[in-house]
């Protein structure tokens, strides 16, 4: 069994940083939590926790208490952007037959969640990453405020910008995929957003999203295809935004209309290059660090707690502890790439402008076998393991 006197550090509070931190330091390891955030808070936005992301918790001993912060979802509607409906996809018999079920819930319920998890670590606040030397088989990371940090094993979990994977992998530009993203979680309620209710809408160039997160507020997101120089220098505003969505659904433009301004986040669609190599020594990465990937499939924050288990895993029955990051990284590096591949072939198809494209993508996926969607589903929502 690996030394419980290993002492591991983790540069970021994200969901794999936290999901690692539960874990290891149930296992007994001494875990200290580096975090720029000055406060953890009420931060972020929605996201889908999904049957693969539970059943990889619960694999390590990690059984987050969610009742009250989520709400779960059976079905998953695609329809058009006037609302009719183009495909239902039910969930229901594949997470019966895994175990789990799939989750809706705001991004800070989820970081409330794996925190209370992670009550045996220390957590350091105020403590942005700026880069790590190592020593031997020692790794110290370095702090913005001039602190420094020494232990056995450093876990990169700083996120779409993470320090750690560029003095790892050098400078790299994310590849951007020249469309705009908006996303708020308001309460609201309309009588098509029913108890569990998820859809997507389709346009030509735009999507939709509107889910309930349970206790009166839904999440919902929208995206348009735009150039990066306009993203840049007009993205848009609350009114932009309704204008981009004049027409659609009703719920979608009432939505909309009742979130507050300064509650709407605006980003560009990005990720990174597949970067082959994840660590080096005794530094590893999770999550976006690692593997940042576009939302189509909804699994950013799913694969990043999957890479957690798994770390938490290779750590807790490999004696040696760069052994343990190398067997993890062997264990991830193909499951990460599948889902990140996915994510950008999906978006690609969701993103069509072209009316030709946008009506093929439609007839296609209402017509697609059942057999056909529920093999893909079972593929994304079933974890790999821990071995």
């Amino acid at each position: 069994m690996a030394n419980r006197e290993t002492k591991i550090i983790i540069a970021g509070a994200g969901m794999g940083g936290l999901t690692a931190a539960a874990g290891l330091s149930s296992a007994g390891f001494d875990v200290t939590v580096y975090e720029q955030s000055s406060k953890l808070g009420w931060v972020g936005s929605g996201l889908s926790l999904m049957t693969n992301a539970l059943t990889a918790l619960a694999s390590v001993g990690i059984r987050p208490r969610f009742e009250g912060r989520a709400e779960e979802f059976e079905s998953l509607y695609f329809l058009t952007k006037k609302g009719r409906p183009i495909r239902t996809i039910n969930f229901g018999e594949i997470t019966r037959q895994i175990g789990h079920p799939n989750l809706a819930i705001h991004r800070g319920s989820l970081h409330e969640a794996l925190l209370e998890q992670a009550s045996g670590c220390k957590i350091e606040l105020g403590a942005a990453a700026t880069g790590f030397s190592v020593d031997g088989d020692k790794v110290t990371l370095k702090l913005a405020d001039g602190r420094t940090a020494t232990g056995d094993v450093l876990i990169g979990a700083d996120g779409f910008n993470s320090v750690i994977r560029r003095e790892i992998a050098g400078p790299e530009n994310p590849t951007d995929w020249n469309y705009m993203v908006w996303r708020a979680t308001p309460p609201f309620r309309h009588p098509k957003v029913t108890k569990g209710y998820v859809a997507h809408y389709w346009g030509r160039g735009q999507r939709f999203g509107l889910a309930d997160i349970g206790n009166g507020n839904v999440y919902w997101w929208g995206t348009k295809n735009m150039s990066a120089e306009k993203m840049r220098s007009a993205p848009g505003g609350k009114k932009a935004i309704q204008r981009y969505y004049r027409g659609w659904a009703d719920e979608i433009q009432a939505v909309i209309a009742a979130t507050p301004e300064d509650s709407i986040s605006s980003l560009p669609a990005q990720d990174r290059p597949f970067l082959e190599r994840w660590g080096k020594g005794p530094i590893t990465l999770v999550g976006d660090a690692a593997h940042p990937m576009l939302t189509s499939l909804g699994q950013g924050a799913c694969i990043a707690i999957e890479d957690g288990a798994v770390l938490t895993h290779c750590l807790s029955t490999i004696d040696d502890p760069q052994d343990a990051l190398r067997a993890y990284e062997d264990r991830r590096r193909e499951r990460a790439r599948a889902i990140v591949e996915t994510s950008r072939a999906l978006s690609r198809i969701e993103q069509y402008e072209s009316p030709i494209r946008s009506v093929m993508r439609d007839l296609y996926f209402r017509f697609v076998s059942e057999r056909t969607l529920t093999q893909q589903n079972r593929l994304v929502l079933t974890f790999p393991g821990v071995e």
